[in-house]
């Protein structure tokens, strides 16, 4: 057996305001704030990125119980209707390095404070990495996905105030 490797990362900054609880649907229009970490950034770190439209958001799953890793298959949201899938066939946050990535709509750059929008991590949530989204890096050719993931994200990016 091939030995773990491990690694350590660190926190450039956390999530400000938004939602207070994960939850599975209804995060759209969710307004949040990155507040990038003033003790290792200047408000140069971000020049330039008033320029997007989008991030690319890397967190860490903070409030998810440790002993709730489930590395093998499961059915999404436990609902019986859907098919088992392995931990790489789907998005949730039992995972065994408890990263989420989002993608976000970026509302305004204010020094060190990131205004975003539609970022599905909580108040509190400790931001790992910052990117722009580049249209050129997004998917490549035809894409698929499972249908019972259109099923269960139908309200996912649903307006909050539907729920």
């Amino acid at each position: 057996m091939a030995d773990r490797e491990t690694f350590e990362v660190e926190a450039l900054g956390h999530v400000v305001g938004g939602r207070t609880e994960p939850t599975d649907d209804f995060w759209g229009g969710t307004r949040a704030i990155i507040r990038l970490d003033d003790s290792l950034f200047t408000p140069d770190a971000t020049k330039g990125l008033e320029d997007f439209s989008h991030l690319e958001i890397v967190f860490r799953f903070h409030l998810t119980d440790p002993t709730d890793l489930n590395l093998g298959a499961r059915r999404p949201r436990d609902n019986p209707d859907w098919p088992e899938v392995g931990i790489f066939g789907h998005r949730n946050m039992r995972r065994l390095n408890w990263l989420g990535v989002s993608r976000c709509r970026l509302l305004k750059v204010d020094g060190l404070d990131l205004h975003v929008e539609d970022l599905d991590a909580v108040d509190g949530t400790p931001v790992l990495e910052v990117k722009p989204w580049f249209s050129e890096m997004g998917p490549r050719g035809e894409h698929r996905q499972a249908e019972w993931t259109t099923v269960m994200l139908r309200d996912y990016f649903a307006p909050a105030d539907q729920g």
